[in-house]
């Protein structure tokens, strides 16, 4: 029970006054065979809005339609009917691109590169400057848990690793929108409660996140909003509030009754309700609760790991300059402990020693090629003519 009204905008009148990010106004998209005739229906006819500082989610079983809206958005493909504006721009305009951070359903990345190399290459696409870049990578890696793996080869991650170094990647450039397909797929729940607390954090500094995920318990934790699709259409939007809420239930939860009290409390119910429509139990939490409750005891002799750690804190440059002298922000709060300032990145391994004595030796062996003297000019035909004469009467000779 509200005992005071408040005072300032609601939450919903705050998010329907900013800004609008990504408009979507009629938007189909159809697919054609190889002589245009219509194949599929992808995306049918869809509006909705997206607002600065949201996490909109888009739900829907598997060929509903989710990521080709999402590959429309990102301007990989053309709709067939319909308007999109994001950031007020066609999807397709360069600068825009620069605001938009993506991780697609598939981790797309260059095996050869360790974590750090990959960091690197996409901060290079967005011409971030080298200082940035190597302060950003070493942040992320931190982030993200992968600050011990950072000289492996991608190739040899799992698939959850390869979904951390792919969150990371989508963030190196700071972007206003982060486009999300399928972000906790592969990962351990502590990675996935990590992503949870990541997706948060942005939406707290006034990132816009889109999230695509089969995992409804994702979404219910982190979407303002969602869209549910099936055949390529909307078939209900809204808050998880107004789409969740069940109008004509109630439910009470007290601390443990005496039985005399509780048989009080059931008597005066059953004069209103049938006593098949009570029903008592005790409140359990989710299994994510547990897991993590059990992580938490067990990391007090926890070993080293070659594989992902927890992530310690959002990354400095994530967070914002506002929030520079505020405590550590953790990601996982219940799990690690805030670090009073972020670790400097790795120090690089020193290179082979060098052999002077071998160096020498090369250095004689050029020096002694280079004093060679020049090949001689190519023979002439007279001087070829010659060289027969010589060689038919030695020939001559020796028969």
């Amino acid at each position: 029970m509200t005992l005071t009204e408040p005072t300032g905008k609601s939450q919903t009148e705050n998010r329907e006054s900013a800004e609008v990010v990504v408009s979507v106004r009629g938007l189909t998209k159809v697919f054609k065979d190889f002589w245009g005739r219509p194949k599929a229906r992808a995306v049918d006819n869809v509006d909705f809005d997206v607002r600065r500082g949201e996490v909109f989610g888009l739900l829907g079983p598997n060929g509903s339609g989710k990521s080709t809206t999402v590959k429309l958005l990102l301007g990989l493909l053309y709709p067939t009917k319909g308007h999109i504006e994001v950031f007020g721009r066609s999807p397709r305009h360069v600068q825009t691109k620069s605001r938009i951070g993506y991780l697609p359903e598939e981790s797309y990345l260059y095996r050869y590169l360790n974590s750090r190399e990959t960091l690197q290459f996409f901060g290079n696409l967005f011409e971030l400057p080298k200082s940035d870049r190597e302060h950003r990578a070493g942040q992320l890696l931190e982030m993200v848990g992968l600050s011990q793996t950072h000289l492996r080869a991608v190739g040899e991650f799992s698939k959850g690793m390869q979904r951390r170094i792919g969150v990371a990647q989508a963030l190196i450039n700071d972007p206003d929108l982060v486009i999300l397909d399928e972000p906790t797929s592969g990962l351990d729940p502590i990675g996935c409660r990590e992503v949870k607390d990541l997706i948060l954090a942005l939406a707290r500094r006034g990132k816009t996140v889109i999230l695509s995920s089969h995992l409804l318990a994702d979404v219910e934790d982190v979407c303002d909003r969602v869209v549910i699709y099936y055949g390529g259409r909307i078939q209900a939007m809204g808050t998880l509030k107004e789409l969740l809420a069940k109008p004509d239930s109630l439910r009470i939860t007290t601390p443990v009754l005496p039985r005399e009290t509780l048989e009080r409390v059931l008597e005066v119910i059953r004069h209103d309700v049938a006593t098949d429509q009570v029903r008592i139990d005790n409140p359990t939490q989710n299994l994510e609760s547990y897991f993590l409750d059990i992580v938490q005891k067990a990391r007090q002799s926890a070993a080293e790991t070659s594989g992902a750690t927890s992530g310690a804190r959002v990354a400095a440059y994530l967070r914002g300059d506002a929030e520079a002298g505020t405590p550590a922000e953790t990601i996982l709060g219940r799990l690690t402990l805030p670090h009073a300032a972020p670790a400097p990145p790795p120090a690089p391994e020193p290179g082979p020693a060098i052999d002077e004595k071998k160096l020498d030796e090369l250095t004689l062996t050029r020096d002694s090629v280079a004093a060679q003297p020049a090949p001689a000019a190519p023979e002439t035909p007279a001087d070829l003519s010659k060289a027969d004469e010589k060689l038919s009467s030695l020939l001559g000779k020796k028969e």
